[in-house]
């Protein structure tokens, strides 16, 4: 798999110095409070499950499975939700945790419907932000990096579900995805 990457982009180490800073902050926000963290599946769960290792907070968890890509790389423009949340989110605060903003359409999609359906606030938690693509208006509340505009894999993040358990964000070479 590391022969399918152009370079690292951001190491091992890397990540998961960021990663312990954005708890760190997270921490101190909610201190004493009990907000919801919901992970949006697959490409956030490594991530997710770093970060909250290191809250020291009394968190519930959830997960949902959304996608405005479905098999492409651009936005269908269209939010599909395979996997809805668990739990009734009126009143609560919520954490979205992401891997990736990249268009900002699924966020932007994903923040107004939990505010209509009551949270008390909604936070975004993304891991990498691709700022140059945004077409939405919507950003991150927290985020780790910003990246250029590149096809990435590793730590959670994929293509055509391989690379996800590689231990760094590495550049995928084009002649591995443009077959």
């Amino acid at each position: 798999m590391t022969n399918d990457c152009e370079r690292i982009l951001l190491t091992k180490e890397q990540i998961d110095k960021r990663v312990g800073e954005i708890a760190a902050e997270l921490n101190e926000k909610y201190a004493g409070r009990h907000p919801l963290c919901v992970c949006i599946l697959k490409g956030a769960v490594v991530f997710y499950a770093d970060l909250l290792r290191r809250l020291d907070l009394d968190v519930m968890l959830d997960f949902m499975v959304v996608s405005s890509y479905g098999t492409g790389s651009v936005s269908s423009g269209a939010l599909k939700i395979a996997k809805d949340l668990s739990v009734d989110i009126r009143g609560q605060e919520v954490i979205i945790v992401e891997d990736i903003i990249d268009s900002g359409f699924t966020l932007a999609c994903l923040k107004k419907m939990m505010l209509e359906r009551g949270a008390k606030s909604v936070t975004i938690v993304t891991l990498l932000d691709k700022a140059s693509r945004r077409t939405a208006d919507v950003s991150s509340d927290y985020n780790g990096f910003v990246i250029e505009d590149e096809f990435v894999v590793g730590y959670g993040l994929d293509y055509a579900e391989r690379y996800r358990n590689l231990p760094y964000i590495g550049i995928l070479k084009r002649s591995v995805y443009e077959k």
